[in-house]
């Protein structure tokens, strides 16, 4: 079960925007990840607690984020309910989309789940509802995705496989590469990773 920490920052200018502690874990059925989210300073700011089926689709989905939760899962394309801690916004949405996305690195774990890529194969589009903080306001956006290629790195225990993407935005023609490796984000546009306690999980 990988455990560790994350260092987030804005990738346009590096401004430090906190710290996600997480721990993830395969298992039969699909993937979980659950995490606290941590201001420069150590203050608590949110939570991510992400669970995929065996196919990478998004089970069961909760972010909180400062006033502000969502709840959502894969139900007619994404179905979510958006609500403040009175319940007085609360507001219901469903899109025709493949997935969720947000600031989290959970989420390019579980796109990267759902298409299954090869190298060599063709970019692939994805529409997901984008959630980010700090209101989790959601934006439907399009994405491709291409793996460009896995490379083994030798360690103490086991090779450890490295998947190399790039991802274009396919509004805005913003083009960046995110490196994965099993359930683990290794780098990506305003994501280090920090620390990691064990090894990242091999997907079957």
């Amino acid at each position: 079960m990988p455990r560790g920490r994350y260092s987030l920052h804005d990738p346009h200018d590096h401004t430090p925007l906190g710290e996600e502690h997480f721990h993830c874990a395969t298992g039969p059925s699909g993937w979980r990840y659950v995490s606290q989210l941590t201001t420069p300073t150590g203050e608590h700011t949110g939570s991510v607690d992400l669970t995929l089926d065996e196919l990478g689709r998004p089970l069961r989905l909760e972010l909180h984020a400062a006033n502000w939760q969502v709840r959502g899962a894969a139900l007619h394309g994404v179905t979510w309910v958006r609500t403040d801690p009175t319940g007085e916004y609360a507001q219901e949405g469903n899109v025709a989309a493949h997935s969720f996305t947000g600031a989290s690195p959970a989420f390019l774990i579980a796109t990267s789940r759902l298409l299954r890529l090869a190298p060599g194969d063709r970019a692939t589009r994805v529409r997901l509802v984008a959630l980010t903080p700090p209101v989790l306001a959601p934006r439907t956006l399009d994405q491709s995705w291409a793996l460009l290629k896995t490379e083994a790195h030798t360690t103490d225990t086991a090779p450890l496989v490295v998947e190399d993407y790039q991802v274009n935005d396919l509004e805005t023609g913003e083009q960046h590469a995110v490196h994965l490796a099993g359930d683990v984000v290794l780098a990506a546009p305003g994501i280090e990773l920090e620390d990691l306690e064990s090894p990242p999980s091999a997907f079957t």
